[in-house]
């Protein structure tokens, strides 16, 4: 499977896509990169973008840009691949509605498997998910040319069409690509025009195919609206200089629906690029790779010692058969195998303090549809089902009805049944309007089919009546019709909708409507509708009402709030038949209609007071009076006029922490006659100008803690007041502050060492420092049963030991350390339990290395550095012995120190090799252990090497073994040949293990001479032994006699090639014992411990694979340590081999 393909963001940002461009594009045109090798960018981009690349998120993709240079580099190592097309696709001319095919034929002469081979129109849009109704890709194979023919037919073109196309094939590391153009030319009696990225247009844009992002524009012909032409718009640049308010605006109006990633993007684009302390290459913003591939993340270090984890959504990614580390010099590399939809996350890689993040998009394959849907016909009011297979169960699967898409839910007519690969369509009481055709859509085809609704003939029994009723009476409006069927009411053209006042009845084929407690609103033309009819049975109802005062809008107390120096336009909604006459006063004066400040409108429905430019003394109750024949209404409104409230004073800082601060401040003197919600606080840095808003909840009081500051770093802080009605000005700086706190506690106090009249302490500097540093320590003492901390150290010290000198002897001793910086001193640590001021005893003990356990092996002339750590105090006495005898220091340096002693050889040679001794003594107390060095050199070179027979053109050699070994098994022979006319000597056989070989495939009629080398872990010895006589291949005549062969015996009687080994191991981790055996016929092997066979004991496991056995010992116990002996045992003989296991406790 190919590998994903990654994603850049760090180029120049490009002019954004106008408004029709989709915002949901999923075709991002990714390019198979090498088997398991780096991932490459996207070949293909939107066009007006420049260079971006797509970023999914969430299944919806977003811009992203990619680093300068990179379409240039990749053009680059373009041009240096393969080239696999043998026939390439050329451009075109068609007419509107015709159909053109473009053919690519690759050569599959040294190809394994099938290219990959993918189809783009201009630089971003991959063609392989748009296969349907206009598009059909095809592939086959020659199977006698070995040739593979990849087809792209375009049916029924149309002018949008027309543009550059690329075809781009890949094949492991070859790549061939080549472009070529479509024309399209204009015939009689086209349709309009249907843009490709018109069917993207999102749902609100007022055409008839307004629903999701997807391809159903391309299922149907349809009249499309023609578009104005607009201009093309950055949305990134509108993003940069909007205010945050204007966001979620600019989104709708451009069709951006992943605004959260768009805003992290612009985001990063602003901030200033950092170069990495501790990568010296990052992960790249983001990779893609499709369902069930491998993905490849990279990272160079520029410290190959730093250590390095990996996460994925924060939570660390442990190694296992998914995720696999890899290390190659300063690279760290981690693959992903079997990519999955929930492997689609943000990752990141953590070195020392910085790390780098990234994110995996996962693409799933496209889904095909298997069986196609079949036209159906039904009647009025039945059930039909519309049913189609894909190729994947539960599959994500479209319907669309007249190529607009079918939204199923709770209160829609349609019901989606899924089982399995199988979709259903199911409309419950079929109607005419029904009749339409249906297409279903997948990401990989499309199938469609026609339903025919048929209507039954409908009667009129009893018609709707006019009705006159006086106003709170109740009015019922009844028909019948011939067919039990459902209708609806609607009311001046508007449906009607029931309520605990209106109701609707339907019983067989009567319809009735019910309005109790007739209101004037209720007057109107009301009409019923039979479903799936094109008929109607109308009636008027006429509601006779006196004057009426509507203040439903008003508060309770009827007052309406205006802001000062707006405008106020008091509509009040009246009734009444015949309409009253309005007159609004305030007090004693009457407001007239007029051109006045203020003034007032009538009109039938309605009366409105008008008060332009709104001021404070205008606040007051206002009076409107209704009469008609019916009768009159009167009702008062009280108009009150607020304003913004008055900035605060400056507030005051009382209280500074680390990264936090404590700040008070007054309310302000005026309210703008609207209670006071609570408050907007904002921070900045002194020597910016930029502010900063730190809550976006109202502050209810009238104090506040802001956090997440700078340590060391100035600020002032400043407040906004709010009503009602808005925001005040921002209230004058605080006096600037700087956040300063004193570090962390020192951590991990411990006891060094302890004389008697010393104590040696030792720490680890505290976890959080801060900004004002640390300065250094003071480490303070007290005796057992006082209170008086006295200082050890009068200055203060910036190492993490310190001894404390003139101690009691027997006394104890309670200590403490403190970390000092600027802003004082920390909270103490201190040691757990007193101290005892007397020097104690500690026996000896050696730490062999596990490498020294076993012989330690090394070249001549290669240095050896073996360190051998210990405990013990005091100062214990060491000795060392090669073989039993003292060390000659001249040759063999020996360094000591309080912890370990280092064995140092410059140039090693063979007589360094032997068994040598340690011995470490405390007091009476004595530890030993011992060292197998062996120094190994290259081997001498065989002894003799004789021609046995020479026949026909072979040559049969033997030879002795050498002399000198080199202190190393003679692990196999290097044999060459010479022509004796030119003596140029050619290897025959390399790495031969016995001591006599037949040269072959010699040239009749030459002379030959033969040597061979010796080979051990070293290499091949210096010199090689070669014939003292030539073999002479003879010409025609010579007579070859077959040589007469023994029956060789391959019986062999068991013996250990490799013995156990002695061996520690820890209580609870599992251990093995291993050796390896040979022998003819294959011994049993027995395992035994203390001389007890081990047989069916569950926490043993023992294996044996091409002569090495082993033992597995399930998290072993003391209990388990012993002597563990392998037996084997065949015909010929029996063996036995022993070794100690030792089971150690750590402590807790």
């Amino acid at each position: 499977m190919p590998e994903p393909t990654k994603k850049e963001e760090n180029e120049v940002p490009a002019p954004a896509p106008p408004p029709e461009e989709p915002s949901k594009e999923k075709e991002a045109g990714t390019t198979p990169a090498k088997d398991e090798e780096e991932v490459s960018p996207p070949s293909a981009l939107p066009p007006g973008l420049g260079s971006r690349a797509l970023e999914r998120k969430d299944s919806d993709w977003t811009l992203v840009e990619p680093p300068p240079g990179e379409e240039q580099a990749k053009q680059n190592a373009n041009s240096q691949l393969s080239i696999l097309f043998i026939e390439k696709p050329q451009g075109g001319t068609v007419k509107v509605g015709e159909d053109i095919t473009f053919i690519a034929k690759v050569k599959a002469e040294d190809l394994l498997r099938k290219p990959t081979i993918k189809w783009f129109k201009g630089k971003w849009m991959d063609l392989a998910s748009k296969a349907g109704k206009h598009l059909q890709l095809k592939e086959t194979f020659e199977r006698h040319s070995r040739v593979y023919t990849f087809e792209m037919q375009i049916i029924k073109a149309k002018e949008n069409f027309a543009g550059n196309y690329r075809c781009e094939v890949t094949y492991k590391d070859k790549f061939d690509s080549c472009s070529f153009d479509l024309e399209v030319h204009e015939s009689t009696g086209t349709t309009p025009n249907i843009d490709i990225r018109s069917a993207f247009k999102r749902s609100g844009e007022g055409q008839e195919d307004a629903g999701e992002l997807d391809f159903s524009g391309l299922l149907k012909r349809r009249e499309v609206k023609q578009q104005e032409e607009e201009p093309q718009v950055d949305v990134w640049e509108l993003l940069k200089n909007a205010k945050p308010s204007e966001y979620e605006k600019i989104a709708f109006q451009y069709g951006i629906t992943d605004l959260r990633g768009m805003l992290k993007r612009l985001k990063r684009m602003r901030r200033e690029e950092k170069k990495s302390a501790a990568f010296a290459k990052i992960l790249d913003p983001a990779y893609q790779v499709d369902k069930g591939g491998r993905v490849r993340f990279v990272v160079e270090l520029a410290d190959p010692k730093l250590e390095v984890k990996w996460y994925k959504n924060g939570q660390e990614i442990r190694p296992s058969t998914k995720y696999i580390f890899e290390h190659k010099g300063c690279q760290r590399i981690l693959f992903i195998n079997n990519c999955q939809m929930t492997d689609d996350s943000e990752y990141y890689v953590t070195a020392g303090d910085e790390k780098c993040s990234t994110e995996l998009f996962v693409r799933e394959p496209p889904i095909m549809v298997t069986k196609q849907l079949e036209d159906t016909t039904a009647y009025c009011g039945e059930r039909v089902e519309l049913e189609c297979e894909v190729s994947e169960d539960d599959a994500n699967v479209k319907w669309f009805k007249n190529g607009e898409e079918i939204i199923p839910g709770p209160k829609s007519r349609y019901r989606i049944r899924v089982e399995g690969k199988k979709h259903i369509l199911i409309i419950e009481g079929a109607t005419k309007a029904d009749a339409a055709e249906y297409s279903v859509m997948t990401t990989g085809g499309q199938s469609s089919a026609k339903l025919s609704v048929d209507l039954k003939p409908l009667k009129i029994l009893t018609p709707l009546t006019d009705q006159t009723v006086n106003l709170g009476k109740e009015i019922c409006l009844k028909c019948e019709i011939s067919e039990n069927i459902p209708g609806k009411w609607t009311k001046n053209g508007l449906p009607v909708q029931e309520s605990d006042r209106l109701k609707v009845v339907h019983k067989g084929r009567i319809h009735k409507l019910v309005i109790a407690n007739a209101l004037t609103e209720d007057e109107g033309d009301y009409v019923f509708a039979p479903d799936a009819y094109n008929v109607t049975l109308p009636a008027k109802v006429h509601v006779i009402d006196p004057p009426k005062i509507i203040l439903d809008g008003l508060d309770a107390d009827n007052t309406v709030t205006v802001i000062a120096g707006n405008k106020l336009r008091l509509e009040i909604p009246i009734s009444g038949e015949p309409p009253p006459k309005a007159m609004w006063c305030r007090g004693d004066k009457a407001i007239m209609e007029g051109s006045g400040r203020i003034r007032t409108e009538s009109y039938p429905d309605s009366s409105t007071l008008v008060i332009d430019i709104a001021e404070r003394d205008d606040s007051g109750v206002y009076h409107i009076n209704l009469k008609n024949e019916a009768g009159e209404a009167h009702a008062s409104i009280k108009v009150k006029v607020v304003d913004f409230p008055d900035p605060p004073v400056a507030p005051t800082v009382t209280e500074v922490g680390d990264d936090w601060c404590i700040m008070n401040w007054e309310p302000p003197a005026y309210d703008g006659g609207s209670p006071i919600l609570g408050y907007f606080i904002e921070r900045k840095k002194k020597q910016s100008s930029r502010w900063m808003r730190l809550n976006f909840d109202l502050c209810k009081e009238t104090t506040f803690e802001p956090k997440k500051m700078i340590e060391g770093v100035a600020y002032e802080v400043r407040i906004f007041a709010v009503n009602a009605i808005g925001i005040s000005k921002p209230s004058m700086p605080s006096r600037p502050f700087v956040p300063l706190a004193v570090t962390s506690p020192p951590t991990l106090l411990t006891v060094d060492s302890v004389t008697d009249t010393t104590v040696t302490m030792r720490w680890r500097p505290p976890d959080h420092i801060g900004a004002a540093g640390l300065d250094g320590y003071v480490l303070e003492y007290c005796f057992e049963g006082t209170e008086d901390w006295i200082v050890a150290n009068k200055d203060l010290i910036d190492k993490t030991k310190f001894t404390i000198t003139g101690l009691p002897t027997d006394a104890k001793i309670f200590v403490r350390v403190k970390a000092v910086n600027a802003a004082g001193a920390s909270e103490p640590k201190y040691y757990s339990q007193p101290i005892l001021v007397k020097e104690i005893i500690e026996p000896p003990k050696i730490r062999i290395p596990r490498h020294l356990k076993q012989t330690y092996i090394r070249r001549v002339g290669e240095a050896v550095n073996l360190v051998i750590p210990f405990q013990g105090k005091p100062r214990p006495e060491l000795t060392w012995k090669k073989d039993g005898a003292e060390i000659d220091k001249n040759q063999i340096n020996i360094r000591n120190s309080e912890t370990d002693t280092i064995i140092f050889i410059r140039k090693a040679e063979r007589s360094h090799s032997g068994k040598y001794d340690l011995q470490v003594k405390v007091d009476k107390f004595v530890e030993t252990a011992s060292i197998d060095i062996q120094i190994i050199d290259r081997p001498g070179p065989p002894q003799i090497v004789k021609i046995e027979d020479v026949w026909g053109e072979n040559v049969a050699l033997t030879w002795t073994p050498p002399k000198d070994d080199g202190n190393a098994a003679i692990t196999g022979y290097t044999i060459q040949k010479a022509d004796k006319k030119s003596m140029e000597w050619f290897t025959v056989i390399e790495h031969y293990h016995r001591t006599s070989a037949t040269i072959t495939e010699l040239v009749i009629g030459n002379e030959y001479y033969f040597r061979v080398f010796s080979e051990n872990m070293c290499g091949l010895s210096e010199d090689a032994t070669m014939t003292k006589e030539s073999a002479v291949i003879a010409k025609d005549g010579k007579i070859y006699k077959n040589p007469v062969y023994e029956d060789f015996d391959f019986s062999e009687a068991p013996m250990f090639t490799q013995p156990l080994v002695n061996t520690y191991a820890i209580a609870g981790y599992n251990a093995t014992l291993n050796c390896s055996v040979r022998g003819n016929p294959k011994p049993k092997i027995t395992w035994m411990k203390n001389k007890v066979a081990i047989v069916d004991d569950p926490r043993y496991r023992m294996f044996s694979n091409q002569g090495v056995c082993t033992l597995e010992i399930r998290k072993p116990s003391p209990y388990d340590g012993g002597t563990y002996c392998c037996k084997a045992v065949n015909d010929l003989g029996t063996v036995e081999i022993e070794c100690k296991l030792e089971v150690k406790v750590v402590a807790q």
